[in-house]
């Protein structure tokens, strides 16, 4: 059965409008406005595509253009710098010296831990202390193992070119951010730049970009080391491939030398009241070690009542200067020390704390945690019911 439709009448057929009203438009549109047009639209496309080009480089080419546009950089670290911290500045500057940038390696506080005091010795690092923003030479400022400046006068108003972390927080570069808080070190994310750009270990390859010496091998793979206790705590699939990289250029006795230096007697007589006068509850452990003159003891007694059987969080804590200095380690998947010391001392003025789910410190003034402000204040053995309290889970 055939079925005979109507023919199209002029209304119902098709015309091309819609090609029609562009002519129309670009008959009527001036010359050169279309001119202009049709270069930001070819400026839009390539910017697109600069853009796309940009962010598949890898993060360690990336870091290296971004500090090639500057003649001179500062690397800062947090205060009281930890190898962790000093091995990541010596990878920027070795990175910065590729493309004939100076890079200075400055810190504020000091560096008081033995271990610490060591890995600057052995591996003879040129830094120098910052105690305002005045003291730095350039305003171009690279951050490395935390994301926001603090530790000196005028430290919130510096304004970071890069930063490079594995630590929670907020901050970032104005022109390179790489804040990678899954990893075990900030050392571990250099690694990998390094191997981006075509590093050579212990000269294996002549014409690489950069020769990774001895001294930076064994400086990051001790950063690694110390912030994931040895490959056992927090760490991840890249700590292992990066400490593999740089196995092959690490200096055993400098290795030896900064794991094992000499003990002063405040660290140890520090460790000696945390065991003795700890108190524990359940697999919690506390103890207050009273005035002390080496703060670095603290973190460092923790470690210490760790290795109790049956004790699977503990945070030791001591004052200094009128300050209370806190310390926690943690093996308990229920007990995140970070946000454990932050909830403890949330409602105490001027009081901070903080970190991961395995470590976590903080530090809080006497005055304040006593009635200063606006707070009632709380005295050392409700600070410590608070606590346990909040080990246990009790956030109230």
């Amino acid at each position: 059965m055939n079925v005979r439709h109507p023919p199209l009448s002029s209304a119902s057929a098709p015309r091309p409008l819609q090609l029609e009203g562009v002519r129309d438009v670009l008959e009527s549109t001036e010359p050169l406005v279309l001119s202009l047009l049709v270069l930001a639209l070819v400026a839009v496309v390539l910017a697109v595509w600069w853009l796309v080009r940009w962010l598949r480089r890898p993060p360690g080419v990336r870091l290296q253009r971004v500090l090639a546009d500057y003649d001179e950089v500062t690397v800062l670290m947090h205060p009281n710098p930890d190898p962790d911290a000093m091995a990541s500045a010596m990878a920027v500057e070795a990175i910065a010296d590729t493309v004939d940038t100076a890079a200075t390696l400055k810190y504020p506080g000091e560096i008081r831990h033995q271990e610490n005091r060591a890995f600057r010795t052995v591996l003879d690092l040129d830094l120098e202390t910052i105690d305002a923003k005045s003291d730095l030479e350039t305003e171009a400022v690279v951050l490395v193992d935390h994301n926001t400046p603090r530790g000196f006068t005028g430290a919130q108003l510096v304004e970071p070119l890069a930063v490079i972390d594995h630590h929670p927080g907020n901050g970032a570069g104005t022109e390179f951010t790489d804040v990678r808080t899954d990893y075990g070190a900030t050392a571990t994310v250099l690694t990998e730049y390094l191997r981006e750009i075509g590093a050579s270990i212990a000269g294996d390859d002549p014409g690489a970009e950069i020769d990774v010496t001895e001294e930076l091998a064994t400086g990051l793979v001790y950063g690694i080391q110390s912030d994931t206790n040895h490959l056992t705590k927090g760490c991840t699939r890249a700590d292992f491939e990066a400490s593999s990289f740089l196995f092959d250029g690490i200096d055993e006795d400098l290795l030896d030398r900064i794991a094992n230096p000499q003990v002063s007697d405040d660290v140890l007589q520090t460790k000696a009241t945390a065991i003795t006068e700890k108190r524990v509850e359940g697999a919690f452990a506390v103890c207050d070690v009273g005035e002390i003159s080496n703060v670095d003891a603290i973190p460092q007694a923790a470690d210490e009542l760790m290795h109790l059987e049956g004790v699977t969080a503990v945070v030791v804590y001591g004052e200094h200067d009128g300050t209370v200095h806190l310390s926690g380690r943690s093996r308990d998947d229920r007990v995140h020390m970070g946000e454990t010391l932050r909830h403890v001392v949330s409602d105490i003025p001027m009081a901070n704390a903080g970190g991961h789910a395995r470590m976590g410190g903080g530090q809080l003034s006497i005055d304040h945690m006593t009635g200063i402000g606006p707070s009632k204040g709380i005295d050392k053995t409700q600070f410590e019911e608070r606590l346990f309290a909040a080990m246990a889970g009790d956030r109230s």
